[in-house]
């Protein structure tokens, strides 16, 4: 990857010869005690870097800023008042060109409006002690079985806070913690090629981690399921009245997603086994595939992932401005999101190349994701067609929140190069919500029952 080998923060070392097929052990108990120490509980690096753009790791924020009300979903910008150190434009991007994803390179060279406003970086993203102390513990329990498609020995933490190969980076983003249960109310838009700006839906998001829960005291099993969400279509009038749930298990290759779907015009709820991989996301619109959401979600089957590094690049963080804006069209301009809207902030990230299997089909033949040393979250991603060309980028807009304290990944924009258009989804700006963490639901709240008596209208 031409990006990577023009920079010097890059270390792949012996981690490519450890990517080999078999089920991978845990790091040593000598290795382990970094975490804590040179390394956070969760395996970030708790020093700066060299020029200072990166700041040491300090806790992240966990004291929320004025204005706060104390149980809202709403939460003020800590950093508002932050003005952005410098611009890339089109005129001097070769100059920041390895500190960008591709993505964000095609946006600058195709849009002469685009721009990446780079702010100062703050490493605000906080954990509750229990995660900190179970992702320590999972250093030395947790491996990979099924070539590093399921895992096992892993407690409510960061499986992999030391990672060795690109499946583990990746299990850390699927099993990151963003809070243990929440819902929020956003708005997908989809903006075509000529700049028009549509609404794909309203939804009403449910998310729950049992993974994550404190009372946990044993290793997860196979047939746990790690993650579940629950989503109710209210808009537009032809969406209003959908419903869907889908959930997935810590075990992929022995216990498959299981998801269902209400249709009002059907007024039944029917599994929906299509809920996966690259079928389109009618959540976008179509203008995504169903993993693309969260940047990759789902089964790592059909593709080899390679740990390629860590690199020093720019992306966006802390962005509270663009996911509560009060006029979600205000930030949806033509061809790209308004650049005032957007903060980007130089941070580490572990760079993770996959590969469409020989014997597998999905409409992406290679993908690059960047993931946040400090939260785990994929943050960015290139994805290219069967020609090797750039198809598509996606980016999540994250930020703290501060009061639980968990990392937040509510806003994802995903970019078509072949259509000229792009999707946002997550703008929670127009509703009286924000993110609100609950205690988790009952097991009957996620039945198929419950399923369609939330979709219908």
């Amino acid at each position: 990857m031409n990006t990577l080998s023009k920079t010097g923060t890059l270390w792949a070392g012996a981690v490519l010869a450890l990517a080999s097929h078999c089920a991978l052990a845990a790091v040593a108990p000598e290795e382990a005690k970094k975490l804590g120490t040179t390394l956070t509980p969760t395996g970030a690096e708790r020093a700066g870097n060299a020029d200072k753009s990166i700041p040491e790791y300090t806790g992240g924020l966990t004291a929320p800023p004025a204005g706060y009300e104390k149980g809202s979903g709403i939460r003020p910008d800590p950093f508002a008042a932050d003005k952005p150190l410098y611009a890339i434009t089109q005129q001097n991007m070769a100059q920041y060109d390895a500190k960008l994803t591709a993505g964000t390179r095609e946006l600058l060279k195709k849009y002469p409006t685009m721009r990446v406003d780079v702010y100062p970086s703050h490493r605000s993203m906080a954990f509750p002690k229990y995660v900190l102390d179970n992702s320590v513990k999972n250093a030395t329990s947790v491996k990979t079985t099924d070539d590093g498609l399921a895992l096992e020995g892993t407690f409510a933490g960061i499986p992999f806070p030391i990672p060795k190969t690109g499946n583990e980076v990746m299990w850390n983003h699927l099993l990151r913690y963003t809070g243990q249960s929440y819902y929020t109310q956003y708005d997908s838009i989809n903006v075509d090629s000529t700049g028009k700006a549509v609404l794909a839906t309203t939804g009403q998001i449910y998310m729950d981690y049992p993974y994550y829960d404190p009372k946990r005291s044993r290793p997860s099993a196979d047939s746990d399921i790690y993650f579940r969400t629950k989503i109710a279509y209210t808009a537009p009038a032809r969406r209003a009245g959908e419903a869907l749930l889908g959930q997935d298990y810590i075990n992929p290759m022995k216990n498959g997603r299981r998801a269902w779907q209400y249709l009002p015009g059907q007024r039944r709820v029917k599994l929906a086994p299509d809920i996966a991989y690259d079928t389109p996301n009618p959540g976008s619109a179509g203008a995504s595939t169903y993993d693309d959401a969260w940047i990759f979600n789902g089964a790592m089957d059909r593709y080899d992932f390679k740990l390629v590094g860590k690199q020093e690049m720019l992306v966006p963080y802390n962005t509270f401005k663009l996911l509560y804006a009060k006029d979600p069209y205000a930030a949806t301009t033509p061809n790209h999101i308004h650049p005032d809207f957007v903060r980007w902030e130089a941070h580490r990230l572990w760079v993770v190349e996959a590969t469409l299997k020989a014997d597998k089909r999905h409409i992406y033949a290679k993908r690059t994701f960047y993931i946040d040393e400090d939260s785990w979250i994929a943050v960015a991603s290139d994805q290219y067609d069967a020609r090797g060309q750039l198809y598509r980028a996606g980016f999540a807009y994250t930020n703290p929140s501060y009061d639980v304290p968990a990392p937040a990944s509510i806003g994802q924009s995903i970019h078509d190069f072949t259509t000229g258009g792009y999707n946002m989804t997550g703008l929670m700006g127009a509703y009286n919500v924000g993110v609100k963490y609950t205690e988790p639901q009952s097991a009957n709240a996620w039945s198929a029952d419950a399923l369609a008596g939330s979709g219908v209208r």
